[in-house]
């Protein structure tokens, strides 16, 4: 969910992979879920959840295939900053079905090696999005997104780490769980792909 510090452990761990002397990529699959809030803010016209899923879904799934065309190209180390499941986590919360496009679009999309959850506190979250002052989520949708999450069929596949610890113990367990995987499935200098949820 928002504030879980995504964004923040990824391009962290992207760069600990170069430093070590790999090759490393950041790709961020973003929705534009917070240029819409504002904007049906700012014009005062209200997005109904399934007008905003509709927009939502366009955006995303463009990203998650530029990026994915992206990831093909490139031998190393690929991080994706959010992905389908991401929408497929909002439509439950909306009380969306989940359709057939966005399950038949991860079938289609290869495998990463790892999907990693920043399990954090609903009122944790909160609490770091009103630091940075940029969202407007409350409680009650932070946590119904942390149960869309946990409700998806496709969660127990997630590797879990813990978001609401110190910033560079985050990072730690992210660059571990991607060493992990590297060691398993060869060295970080073939191509793998992990995306953060």
């Amino acid at each position: 969910m928002d504030g879980a510090g995504k964004t923040t452990a990824a391009r962290g761990a992207v760069e600990a992979a170069r430093l070590a002397g790999s090759k490393a990529l950041l790709l961020r699959n973003h929705a534009g879920r917070r240029n819409l809030t504002q904007w049906s803010a700012r014009s005062g016209i209200p997005l109904s959840p399934r007008l905003a899923d509709a927009l939502e879904t366009v955006i995303r799934t463009f990203n998650v295939v530029v990026s994915h065309t992206r990831a093909r190209r490139f031998a190393g180390l690929v991080v994706m900053d959010r992905h389908v499941y991401c929408q497929l986590g909002l439509r439950s919360v909306r009380g969306i079905p989940r359709g057939r496009f966005l399950p038949w679009l991860l079938r289609r999309l290869p495998k990463p090696d790892l999907v990693i959850h920043f399990d954090l506190a609903p009122e944790q979250a909160l609490e770091r999005i009103l630091l940075r002052g940029t969202d407007t989520e409350t409680l009650e949708e932070l946590t119904a997104l942390s149960e869309g999450y946990r409700a998806l069929p496709e969660f127990p596949g997630f590797l879990r780490i813990d978001a609401g610890g110190a910033q560079n113990d985050v990072l730690e367990a992210l660059t571990d769980a991607i060493n992990g995987a590297a060691a398993g499935a060869g060295p970080i200098s073939e191509r793998q792909s992990t995306s953060l949820q």
